[in-house]
């Protein structure tokens, strides 16, 4: 009796060249929309166990070759009869249903069982809680205290995002894009701009992470997460190192040796800087809690500075020290 063909490419809307990648990931989004704990309208069932079949034949290349050599010419819902040799092809199925540590795995009949087509091609057998789906979910007796199923959440993503110095330091809430591939509504992945509000910690550092719950990888058991990669964006005054912040602070020669009071700017504005009689060039000055969010130091490197521009006056003076001073920077 002729059956009717079933098209598992179509069902998972994906194309025959799609990775195992693809449809791991695009079955994952399918099975956590359609499954009945998850989605109550009347098809969600009937759905759910046709994305179910299709994956069990697609994710496992064994059952995908065989059914690809079917050819591209059949379409969905035509008359069907295998081709002579497939009624000695037998698959193993990896699921055991049953008790299995305490654990109980759903099986085909539970489920509602395969299509005749299915089983035309690749024999009767038990889902086994879809273990045998090429590492697709299952569906066990919950670990957390009683009843229910246990399911697999979706995949957790990372992404870059580069902010400045001053947003790292002060904090607060920043609108980002990134490119996302998404199914549309007729199963097809498409990419698209996704827009995400992200709540900037004050005093966060380069290359730390910060975590957007639910907004990873779909799956039946909750949606993954997304972790976002910080970035300082390089700065034109400042140089970061973790909570320490660095700042080039130019001083007169005369600052430099008498000491003397300069201001300098910090992430909070400008602050007094008491510079000691005799320092050098290159000498470290700390401010503390002047660092990234106040969490950390500053530290105003000492440059100093001649004027390029003598008067007749300063002249005088520099040359009556020239003649005067036993300074020797050499020795």
């Amino acid at each position: 009796m002729p059956i009717k063909y079933k098209d598992y490419y179509e069902i998972m809307g994906l194309p025959r060249t799609a990775t195992q990648d693809e449809l791991r990931k695009t079955y994952h989004k399918l099975a956590r929309k359609y499954h009945p704990d998850v989605n109550k309208s009347k098809d969600a069932e009937a759905r759910f166990k046709e994305v179910a079949e299709a994956y069990e034949v697609l994710g496992d290349p064994d059952k995908r070759k065989r059914y690809d050599e079917l050819g591209q010419d059949w379409h969905s819902g035509q008359e069907f009869r295998p081709p002579p040799g497939w009624e000695n092809v037998h698959f193993e199925y990896q699921g055991q249903p049953g008790r299995r540590g305490g654990q109980r795995g759903f099986s085909a009949e539970e489920m509602g069982g395969f299509s005749d087509f299915f089983e035309s091609l690749f024999g009767g057998g038990g889902m086994g809680g879809m273990g045998g789906m090429g590492g697709g979910m299952h569906f066990e007796e919950d670990d957390f205290g009683g009843g229910g199923r246990h399911y697999h959440r979706g995949e957790d993503h990372e992404a870059e995002v580069t902010i400045s110095v001053e947003e790292a330091d002060r904090g607060g809430k920043k609108s980002i894009a990134l490119q996302v591939t998404e199914m549309d509504a007729r199963g097809r992945m498409q990419r698209r701009t996704k827009t995400y509000e992200v709540r900037i910690p004050a005093g966060v550092t380069d290359g730390a992470r910060i975590r957007l719950a639910g907004q990873g990888g779909e799956g039946v058991g909750g949606a993954g997460d997304l972790y976002l990669r910080v970035r300082l964006a390089p700065h034109d005054i400042f140089k970061v190192t973790g909570h320490d912040v660095e700042v080039v602070v130019r001083v007169a020669p005369w600052t430099a040796a008498l000491g003397g009071k300069v201001t300098v700017p910090t992430l909070g504005g400008r602050a007094s800087l008491a510079i000691p009689a005799g320092t050098q060039s290159g000498q470290r000055i700390r401010l503390r809690g002047k660092g990234l969010g106040g969490k950390g130091d500053l530290y105003a490197v000492v440059q100093i500075a001649v004027p390029k521009r003598l008067t007749s006056k300063e002249r005088e003076l520099f040359e009556q020290l020239a003649r005067t001073s036993s300074f020797d920077p050499e020795a």
